[in-house]
């Protein structure tokens, strides 16, 4: 086993869905297979605008043929492991590359940095998982929000671990996976509700704005950013009893059940749409939209 780098983009020709599988062809597979039982992190190129880098961490499950397409190969994630950093890492800071196995013996960039799968050092990895996850300005939870481990509502995430496999240990805990998939998404709608538009900060520098799963984690829905949606209270209450939902456009849905129709309607901002993040890889996916619809929305 081993750690990895998997290249992602969101416009990929792949048939990739970074929290579920990770599609790639056989000139891969040895890298990949030596990833299995392993954490990778996601990386998205400097020459996509607004590169996010390093963006996220899964666990390899298996790595098996493609029965869709020949000549090509999955790689499974292993189901709840995928989480989003609470800030992307890039490729380059103010100290060099962060990935330093990439420079070759004169100290320039090799051509393994090309390479849709490539192994990462346990340095490196726990070097660039350590800056992703670390959160200077945190968005703060809704007065009456679950605390964090220990008490808190916001518990700084631990130092530099020597091994990253005890940091890895640590995100293992439903309450700090919640904490993270709760800053990547407000930050996203920039603590705004999505269902009404409207943005409340507390005095005490709260977000009065909750982070909700389209496709809930108790059913296995995964932590990925565009599974989310930021709802107010009210709005979180009607979309998880099924009074809304969303169209693939991401058009509000108004279930017939719904006691106070007008009422509802009044709610909803005045586009009918949802007030959605700026960046189109980050709104709500129709595969996690079309399970809400077909488990959750009552028509």
């Amino acid at each position: 086993m081993a750690y990895g780098v998997f290249i992602h983009r969101a416009d990929s020709i792949y048939d990739d869905s970074p929290a579920e599988r990770y599609q790639f062809p056989a000139q891969y597979l040895s890298r990949a297979k030596a990833c299995a039982g392993d954490w990778i992190l996601y990386y998205e190129p400097v020459k996509v605008p607004g590169s996010r880098g390093y963006f996220a961490i899964a666990k390899v499950q298996d790595v098996v043929p493609d029965r869709s397409q020949l000549g090509m190969y999955v790689a499974k994630i292993e189901s709840g492991s995928y989480i989003d950093f609470a800030n992307p890492v890039p490729f380059r800071n103010a100290d060099g590359l962060l990935e330093t196995g990439l420079l070759n013996e004169h100290g320039k960039i090799s051509g393994v940095a090309q390479a849709a799968v490539r192994p990462i050092s346990s340095s490196d990895f726990g070097r660039i998982l350590q800056i992703g996850l670390d959160d200077p300005m945190p968005v703060l939870p809704r007065v009456g929000a679950p605390m964090g481990p220990g008490g808190f509502a916001e518990e700084d995430m631990p130092g530099l671990f020597e091994d990253p496999r005890e940091r890895i240990n640590y995100l293992g805990s439903r309450a700090v996976r919640d904490r993270l998939f709760r800053r990547t998404v407000l930050r996203a709608y920039d603590a705004r509700c999505a269902i009404s538009g409207l943005k409340f900060i507390n005095g005490g520098g709260r977000a009065e704005v909750d982070a909700a799963h389209i496709w809930p984690v108790e059913k296995n829905g995964p932590d990925v950013i565009n599974n989310g949606i930021a709802l107010s209270g009210t709005a979180h209450w009607m979309f998880d009893r099924g009074l809304i939902s969303l169209s693939d456009d991401l058009e509000i849905l108004i279930s017939r059940q719904a006691n106070d129709p007008e009422g509802v309607r009044g709610f909803i901002n005045g586009t009918g749409r949802i007030i959605g993040p700026v960046c189109i890889r980050d709104r709500p996916h129709p595969h996690f939209l079309a399970w809400h619809r077909e488990n959750c929305f009552k028509r």
